[in-house]
């Protein structure tokens, strides 16, 4: 089974760091050098706690999966420092093989995976032949844990995108990593089984005390099964908290569009739905009471169908606020409306 090591024997000078989070980060930027200088990652600080699910969201581009290469060691960081445990982790120019050896990386391709072997073979391959007994009967125990043991003698290549996830967790595992990095775990996995994942995930951090930090562009991905967010826009993170907080108390615009597809307005926009503030503020679709008015401004200009409920389009030539449909029948197209806002976040200048 593979040891967690400190990273002082890679980095001889370096000093570990006590009363600092599991995984530390402190100032950290990453620079890549092409025909344009881009900034993937810029002078950001973050805490990851032990034993807990940690998601970096963003959209496409905000720095997401860079900055989860910077953790495991994978890229250096232009400036600052990545630490584990206090130890610096170390890099490129300080290993040959680079990675932290607590962590093991589920990359989103499955590049590890060996696609013509069979499912067994590729979990198996992971551990060496000095204890056969050993390595069959922890073989079989990821195998159930992963709940894939009925596709052991199946090749990778004939599995479907979500199978595939899970051997590749499972590969991951096998070795007893402290950490566990994934990126965009759930993007080849179908909706009607992405749930069950997510949920054999918590199962496995709580049974076994593992550290998860994920990747995701999509936050209904995880909002239900990570215990931290860090939310990134353009290298750099705007918020950071759990769920719950930052979807009811976000601090950055940003952050409420991006996880309740909230409508973000302008005092000016504000005040043509009846809210006077000198600051920018989010309304969450659900916080929108719609009632018919013949005084009204306002009409509906389009209804949505969203599945288990409907989303009406309110405004005028100028505004569109979206809203969630609270009746089973809706209000028609071009019905004069007024609305009720139960709730609003106001945002500080600083924060936008």
């Amino acid at each position: 089974m593979a040891h967690s090591k400190s990273s002082c024997q890679y980095i001889p000078s370096d000093t570990q760091k006590t009363d600092v989070s599991l995984i530390y980060g402190r100032d950290i930027s990453s620079v890549f050098e092409s025909k344009e200088r881009v900034v993937a990652v810029d002078h950001v600080d973050f805490d990851i706690e032990q034993g807990k699910i940690t998601a970096i969201i963003g959209e496409s581009g905000s720095g997401k999966s860079t900055l989860l290469k910077l953790i495991y060691g994978l890229l250096e960081p232009f400036s600052g420092e990545v630490r584990y445990k206090g130890w610096l982790v170390p890099t490129r120019k300080d290993k040959l093989i680079p990675g932290h050896d607590a962590m093991k990386l589920v990359s989103q391709g499955f590049e590890d995976l060996n696609l013509y072997a069979k499912v067994w073979d590729n979990i198996a391959s992971q551990l060496p032949n000095t204890n056969l007994d050993y390595k069959k009967s922890r073989t079989e125990e990821m195998l159930v844990r992963l709940k894939i043991n009925h596709l052991a003698q199946q090749r990778v290549a004939d599995l479907s995108g979500g199978e595939r996830q899970r051997v590749a967790i499972a590969r991951a595992l096998i070795n007893d990593p402290k950490v566990l990095l994934m990126d965009e775990p759930f993007n080849q996995v179908d909706a009607a089984f992405r749930d069950d994942l997510q949920q054999d995930i918590r199962q496995i951090v709580e049974e076994l005390g593992l550290t998860v930090i994920l990747v995701s562009h999509d936050p209904a991905e995880v909002l239900a099964m990570a215990d931290s967010l860090i939310v990134m826009k353009a290298g750099k993170i705007v918020d950071l908290g759990s769920p719950e907080t930052l979807y009811y108390t976000p601090q950055n615009p940003y952050t409420a569009l991006l996880l309740a597809k909230s409508n973000i307005l302008t005092p000016e926009q504000a005040d043509t739905i009846g809210l006077k503030t000198t600051q920018s503020i989010a309304v969450h679709q659900e916080w929108i009471e719609v009632t018919a008015s013949s005084d009204s401004t306002l009409r509906i200009k389009n209804i949505r169908f969203r599945g288990f409920y409907k989303e009406y389009v309110i405004g005028d030539d100028n505004l569109s606020v979206h809203a969630i449909v609270n009746t089973a029948s809706p209000l028609p197209t071009g019905t004069k409306v007024k609305l009720d806002i139960k709730k609003h976040i106001t945002f500080t200048s600083t924060n936008l």
